[in-house]
């Protein structure tokens, strides 16, 4: 295989799966799947503005960087989800992450995305996306802590030791009322019933 066809395909490891549906770590995300993931990202889209939309800069940037730790759940070997989880300090450009009490600690891994698409909804696949999202996280070495961005309320159904850290009236123009939460992983149930984003 030569370079050219690497670069397109994607490198993934099954790290859960049941029947036809199953969750891949991604090890590295080819052209070939970014049409489906940037499809995926528009329920995002249109509930929080384009800027959450996925283009093949920001796959680059956060299914392909070294230190990131993106997921996708498949059924029936298409692209339904996806949950992505980058450390806080790659994201000292934004104000609010170097403010974290954590920032430069490297022990907190931020949810920078987590979708599934509006037809796998209510079929289980948003939490078990989530549960091995959580639990490959707790694998990681020195990481004690999740954080993340959510629609005002969402956090308060989460299981586990959960802090708001920080309320946000407008939310990146959005104009709804997210908060910055901090979940410590010690205290995280492996089950992972917490609610959706």
């Amino acid at each position: 295989m030569d370079k050219s066809q690497q670069k397109s395909e994607s490198l993934t490891q099954v790290i859960a799966s049941s029947g036809s549906f199953q969750i891949e770590l991604v090890e590295h995300a080819g052209s070939n799947d970014n049409e489906t993931l940037i499809k995926v990202s528009e329920s995002l889209a249109k509930e929080y503005g384009p800027a959450a939309r996925l283009t093949e800069n920001t796959i680059q940037k956060y299914f392909n960087r070294k230190g990131t730790l993106p997921f996708i759940a498949r059924d029936q070997g298409e692209i339904v989800g996806y949950m992505i989880g980058v450390p806080l300090e790659m994201l000292s450009r934004e104000p609010w992450a170097r403010l974290d009490t954590n920032f430069n600690k490297n022990n907190t891994i931020y949810t920078y995305a987590f979708v599934v698409e509006k037809n796998s909804k209510g079929t289980g696949c948003a939490k078990i996306l989530k549960r091995v999202f959580l639990n490959q996280t707790k694998k990681q070495e020195n990481i004690l802590y999740v954080t993340g961005h959510v629609r005002k309320g969402i956090a308060a159904r989460f299981k586990g030791d959960i802090d708001i850290v920080d309320r946000i009236d407008n939310w990146q123009g959005t104009g709804k009322v997210f908060e910055y939460y901090r979940s410590c992983l010690l205290y995280t149930s492996d089950a992972a019933d917490e609610g959706l984003v």
